[in-house]
């Protein structure tokens, strides 16, 4: 299952980047580069979701339209796509 939720980075004073998704409490990654932070973040996404997922009751958030979020001067936005494979039995 295919799950796309936005993300804002901002530039730390030290030029490394720090993310965090809007509708997904705590869940929150960093990297050198942006693309390392993109990277980090897409993980913690993952892994967010798939221990979402493992509940009894799943409660999946809903996704933020772009134009809601609040952003600050220097945010940069990404649509991060995370994929999670359901195997057989996930559901039992």
């Amino acid at each position: 299952m295919k799950f796309i939720y936005p993300a804002i980075f901002r530039q730390t004073e030290e030029g490394s980047y720090k993310g965090y998704f809007p509708d997904l409490e705590y869940c929150y990654g960093e990297g050198e580069t942006l693309d390392d932070a993109i990277d980090s973040i897409n993980d913690a996404g993952k892994d967010w979701l798939t221990l979402e997922l493992s509940e009894d009751e799943p409660l999946i958030p809903y996704v933020s339209d772009l134009e809601d979020l609040t952003l600050e001067e220097g945010d940069i936005v990404r649509n991060i796509s995370m994929n999670i494979r359901f195997y057989e039995g996930w559901d039992e």
